[in-house]
C-alpha cells in the first residue's frame, strides 16, 4: 500500500523556520521525482520545489528561492523541505508528491494528505 505521510507543519511567526518531512512507503522511493506543493485557501495548488530521482537536481518556485531547500534521503525513503524566513503568504497546506514516468510512459503519481503551515504574528 502506497503511503506518503507529511509531518512538521505548525504555527510559526514571520521570519521563523520549519522543516517538513514526508515519509514514503509502498513503492521504490529512489525511482521517483519528489516534490512539495502547497495550496492556500481559495487558491490553486502550486509547485514549491522538486528534487529529481537520479540526479538529485532541484528546482524551486520563484517565491521560495533562497528561503526553502528540498532534500531527500533515499535510505530513509524520506523527502524534506527546510523552510526559512517564513512569511505570512507561505501559509498553506503543504503536500508531498511522488512521480515516476516509466520508459513506456506509464505515470505513477502519489500524494500525501498534507500538513498545515501557518505563519502569523
Amino acid at each position: 500500500q502506497v503511503q506518503l505521510v507529511e509531518s512538521g507543519g505548525g504555527l510559526v511567526q514571520p521570519g521563523e523556520s520549519l522543516r517538513l518531512s514526508c515519509a514514503a512507503s509502498g513503492f521504490t522511493f529512489s525511482r521517483y521525482d519528489m516534490s512539495w506543493y502547497r495550496q492556500a485557501p481559495g487558491k490553486q495548488r502550486e509547485l514549491v520545489a522538486i528534487i529529481r530521482s537520479a540526479s538529485g537536481y532541484t528546482n524551486y518556485a520563484d517565491f521560495v528561492k533562497g528561503r526553502f531547500a528540498i532534500s531527500r534521503d533515499n535510505a530513509k525513503n524520506t523527502v524534506y523541505l527546510q523552510m526559512n524566513s517564513l512569511k505570512p503568504e507561505d501559509t498553506a497546506v503543504y503536500y508531498c508528491n511522488a512521480l515516476w514516468l516509466t520508459p513506456s510512459r506509464t505515470k505513477y503519481d502519489y500524494w500525501g494528505q498534507g500538513t498545515q503551515v501557518t505563519v502569523s504574528s
